[in-house]
């Protein structure tokens, strides 16, 4: 199965020269400030898109995602899209985990204190998943900041190292793009806009064989 993994689209998706795949992975802030409008623009373009499987997970951005009752989300999502929050989906027998929490900055959609209130979101991902998504990155792991600051998750590094799933799909610090692989994980930041949210990077394609 090839797999296209995107993040950090920040409203300009339409913009984007996506490679053929089976699935296409999008890992959150795909709009600038979450508002309604941006929500149904980028769903009318993901629930179109030529992917015979579409997953997205919201980002610090993606406000209304956090704001809105789950039950108008979910009556918002197209048919074929899948919209993973704290939860799991299995397709052609590979197991995927979404959750779009972050550590705490700004006063962002989706922010959870360090430590206690990050874990217990970690705890909650399955011990035999196959691609684990999140929109920040592990600590120390493709989370640099163009001032040279690490901003990733320790919590969210210990429960990977427990878990071990061979893709980590992330975006969030857009300077930090690229690819890394340790322990049998290969982590993969696929932010497609730099710090000045210009659009500068391909899309990440992935090879997942069952």
């Amino acid at each position: 199965m090839k797999i296209i993994a995107i993040s950090d689209t920040h409203g300009q998706h339409r913009s984007l020269t996506l490679p053929k795949g089976d699935m296409i992975i999008h890992a959150g802030d795909f709009s600038q400030a979450g508002r309604p409008a941006e929500v149904i623009d980028f769903l009318a373009w993901f629930s179109q898109l030529k992917f015979r499987h579409k997953i997205f997970i919201a980002g610090n951005h993606d406000f209304f995602f956090e704001s809105a009752h789950p039950d108008v989300i979910n009556e918002m999502i197209p048919k074929g899209v899948t919209y993973l929050y704290d939860s799991g989906v299995e397709i052609a027998g590979v197991k995927i985990w979404g959750s779009p929490v972050t550590p705490w900055f700004n006063n962002w959609a989706f922010n959870r204190n360090r430590g206690n209130d990050m874990k217990k979101h970690w705890d909650l991902i399955p011990d035999d998943i196959d691609i684990l998504v999140t929109h920040g990155p592990p600590l120390g792991i493709l989370d640099e900041t163009v001032y040279g600051k690490r901003t990733g998750c320790e919590e969210l590094l210990l429960r990977i190292q427990q878990v071990k799933p061979k893709y980590h799909i992330f975006g969030h610090i857009h300077e930090d793009y690229g690819n890394f692989t340790e322990g049998g994980t290969t982590f993969i930041n696929a932010s497609v806009v730099d710090h000045r949210y210009d659009l500068r990077n391909l899309p990440v394609e992935i090879n997942v064989n069952r």
